[in-house]
């Protein structure tokens, strides 16, 4: 498989040009043309890439990659050693965003439906066709604190947790990442709950005082699981070999 068959297949796939995201998503960084080896992460760091050289990996396909709105252009410290570790060992560094997060199968929502055995009914009304926010139903109805145990038990985090009125939680909202801003559509939908990755401290009184239980699971824990499904599915469809490195992080 060449980079540029990748990229065409990953561009049709996940749809970048529907959003407006906070970085370039697609190609980053570009390495050798023939890919044979991919390692994926959540997030582009230095462990990452030290994986990749050890691995001998070809491309490192990640959900948050470089080059972001506000980061600061200079190509010095930290940067220019990752920057420096991918062109030293001709590493392609590829990275897609909010497309990852609204696949409607290898998205970071999706995949959190998945694990949790949601029942999706669709996504926030409100918003355009790559909303990110989906809504749905748990498969069993639970009280907060054994839903609280189920995230912890799958995604291997103790969440945090503000409990809501409602004794048992049925109807929920989710978008994986750092999605508390999205939470006063939310509450005009009167779901039980909402679970994200991570919020802002003025959320948490957003959420007690609409009376809404809210779960927040973690950023990194939340989104581990978009980019390893599409690896997983890169590895199937071209016949090459794809390695998911977990570099944890708590937030």
């Amino acid at each position: 498989m060449t980079r540029d068959e990748l990229l065409h297949y990953l561009n049709r796939l996940l749809k970048p040009e529907l959003f407006h995201d906070y970085a370039p998503n697609g190609l980053q960084v570009e390495g050798k043309e023939k890919i044979e080896r991919i390692i994926t992460g959540v997030t582009a760091n230095q462990a990452l890439f030290d994986e990749a050289v050890k691995q001998e990996a070809d491309l490192v396909f990640v959900h948050h990659g470089f080059f972001w709105q506000d980061e600061d252009p200079r190509v010095i410290g930290i940067k220019k050693n990752r920057l420096q570790t991918l062109l030293n060992h001709n590493i392609n560094l590829i990275g897609y965003h909010l497309p990852l997060d609204a696949h409607p199968i290898y998205g970071n929502n999706a995949q959190l439906a998945k694990l949790f055995d949601f029942v999706v009914e669709d996504r926030m009304p409100s918003m355009t066709s790559s909303s990110l926010v989906w809504k749905g139903k748990l498969s069993k109805a639970v009280d907060g604190k054994m839903f609280c145990q189920q995230l912890k038990n799958k995604l291997h985090r103790e969440p945090l947790y503000i409990p809501g009125r409602s004794e048992k939680i049925s109807s929920i909202a989710w978008c994986s990442g750092g999605a508390g801003s999205y939470i006063g559509e939310i509450v005009d939908c009167n779901f039980d709950a909402y679970l994200t990755g991570e919020v802002t401290e003025s959320i948490v009184h957003v959420a007690r005082e609409y009376g809404m239980h809210l779960f927040v699971a973690g950023h990194h824990a939340t989104e581990r699981y978009g980019v390893k499904a599409l690896g997983e599915h890169i590895a199937e469809k071209f016949n090459v070999q794809c390695q998911f490195v977990d570099v944890d992080s708590p937030v």
